[in-house]
């Protein structure tokens, strides 16, 4: 029902979060890593409690349907599993509890009504952007204001929505198949997202923690004309050219699955597309990392990789 080998596509949110806004990750970080963990693993049993009807007919050999486990006990594990979420966020700090209650609303919101309407895709969509962007809160000093390092974040969190809005939508037709349009559509989006993920970030005159500039004293002389302010890249060749190897990881990761049910829509190909989707979440994590000039912790986030997929042969992931 836990579908163990999808939350290894959870730690690297809040990596990638911390990374975007110029932070090391830190004790806090681990606790709003496994405050998602949680919160992830409630969204599986609650997901699988509001389908248990649909589930029946569609996919019988489900724990709910095919009675491995009382409808009251997977809704009480979403329960705790949110409750000790939250707890964890809390021990991160009040910014960090704030997120993940937003977070779990969002969770519980979508399993028990937005799953089924137009606004379900963005809805997780929404839930993937606030886990990268909670690593970036919970990370910033318990003294300093969340916000800036929120905002720094934010653009790592919209590509990651993105390609979680592009892969929510293929599952929504996993059950029944679609035609090839789907698919395809979804290919070209993977595509454009991982261009721009090797591309240069936004720069930064400074980053979230550092000092602010001095304003010059009163009796400075003013400048006789105006001096443009010039950026400069952070990002050595070296990180460069890892994020570009990272960012085509994750698009022949995403793209393969994708391509093959481009050519053949049934139910079986586009469930592995899905199944293919969420592998390529940590890639996609690991070049955002790089991307904000921080490749060592995209090295980190790449080594859960492995783990996913020894996983995934035991229990799928979608």
């Amino acid at each position: 029902m836990l579908r163990v080998s999808a939350p290894a596509s959870v730690p690297g949110d809040l990596l990638a979060g911390a990374a975007a806004a110029g932070l090391r990750p830190n004790s806090r970080t681990a606790l709003a890593t496994l405050s998602s963990l949680f919160l992830y693993e409630a969204g599986m049993a609650l997901n699988d409690w509001a389908d248990r009807d649909i589930d029946a007919l569609e996919r019988p050999q489900r724990p709910i349907p095919s009675g491995r486990i009382a409808p009251g006990a997977a809704l009480a594990a979403a329960g705790g599993l949110t409750a000790a979420g939250l707890a964890c966020a809390a021990a991160a700090g009040r910014p960090a509890l704030a997120t993940a209650t937003a977070l779990a609303a969002t969770v519980w919101a979508y399993d028990l009504y937005l799953k089924n309407t137009p606004a379900g895709p963005t809805a997780m969509a929404c839930a993937r952007t606030l886990d990268l962007l909670q690593g970036a809160i919970a990370t910033t000093d318990p003294g300093s204001p969340a916000r800036p390092a929120a905002l720094h974040a934010l653009p790592a969190a919209a590509l990651l929505g993105a390609h979680t809005l592009t892969i929510t939508t293929v599952s929504r037709r996993e059950a029944q198949g679609s035609s090839s349009s789907l698919p395809l559509l979804s290919l070209a989006a993977v595509t454009a997202l991982a261009h721009t993920t090797a591309a240069r970030p936004p720069f930064h005159l400074r980053t979230p923690g550092s000092p602010p500039a001095t304003k010059p004293p009163a009796t400075a002389p003013a400048p006789t004309r105006p001096t443009p302010t010039r950026f400069t890249s952070t990002r050595p060749t070296s990180t460069a050219l890892v994020t570009r190897f990272l960012a085509a990881g994750y698009a022949a990761t995403a793209a393969r699955p994708l391509l093959v049910a481009t050519l053949n829509p049934s139910p079986h190909f586009l469930q592995r597309a899905v199944g293919g989707g969420i592998r390529a979440m940590i890639p996609l994590q690991a070049a955002l990392a790089a991307r904000a000039g921080a490749p060592a912790t995209g090295a980190a986030v790449l080594a859960l990789i492995p783990v996913a997929r020894r996983l995934s042969r035991k229990v799928s992931p979608t």
